[in-house]
């Protein structure tokens, strides 16, 4: 066989396993969504053992918690006190066991267990956020 030929073959191997390659990964299965790191929601406050604005725990994050990680007092205050509330299969409402924490006006860290306003909380679960002073306060929940 001559070495042109030699080559040849080389370079058309070469070039099949290149597209093989390719084909195997344009058809490779692709992942389901994984879930979410964590959801975040905008709420608006209820007043002292009310609710605001209700949201739904997400069923796609990997979160089990409501964590407080931005707040604005809507009066001249620069902080409140906030409580996450969960709503019951009976449709009652109750204030998590955290009861109220301060925090003082602006973003506060996932990772601050102060801030976690309601712990290992079941997907889908009706949740909202009251306010001790008064409502109307805009806060993010992240879930």
């Amino acid at each position: 066989m001559s070495k042109r030929r030699t080559i040849n073959r080389g370079l058309l191997a070469g070039a099949l396993a290149f597209v093989c390659a390719g084909t195997g990964v344009a058809l490779a299965p692709v992942a389901s969504a994984a879930p979410a790191a964590c959801t975040a929601s905008a709420i608006t406050t209820g007043e002292y053992e009310s609710q605001g604005t209700v949201r739904n725990k997400s069923a796609t994050s990997t979160c089990g918690d409501l964590n407080l990680t931005y707040s604005l007092n809507s009066s001249s205050r620069l902080y409140d006190y906030y409580a996450g509330r969960l709503r019951r299969s009976d449709g009652t409402w109750f204030t998590c066991a955290k009861r109220y924490v301060q925090a003082y006006d602006g973003n506060h860290s996932i990772n601050d267990s102060t801030y976690w306003l309601c712990t290992d909380v079941n997907d889908n679960t009706p949740f909202s956020v009251s306010s001790l002073l008064e409502g109307g306060d805009s806060v993010t929940i992240t879930h």
